[in-house]
């Protein structure tokens, strides 16, 4: 952010179950220095962060639109470098891999 002092990580968070959006918002604003923002769609993240900088983003895999693997290629192709948490209850061994080859 330019000119502004930074205080605490923003977090974005990606989820299309509101539910998980909502506890992961609780679970990480127990901490003092996480503020949590949600969005419900990739399509909605992506407008977020053009309107705003994060510090991180934990987003889920599996969503209807867009999965969390092409997300993570679209914020890449735009040239935002932020630290990007994928996770999925699939458990399937090449997500993980694709995640770390686009630098999840």
């Amino acid at each position: 952010m330019k000119g502004k002092e930074r205080i605490g990580i923003k977090v974005l968070c990606i989820d299309d179950e509101m539910e998980l959006l909502d506890l992961m918002k609780l679970y990480l604003e127990r901490e003092n220095n996480i503020f949590v923002q949600c969005a419900s769609s990739p399509q909605q993240a992506l407008s977020m962060m053009g309107e705003q900088d994060y510090d991180v983003i934990v987003s889920d895999y599996a969503m209807p639109e867009m999965n969390g693997i092409d997300l993570l290629k679209e914020i890449r192709s735009r040239g935002w470098e932020i630290p990007f948490i994928l996770f999925t209850g699939k458990g399937r061994e090449e997500v993980a891999i694709d995640a770390i080859n686009f630098g999840a």
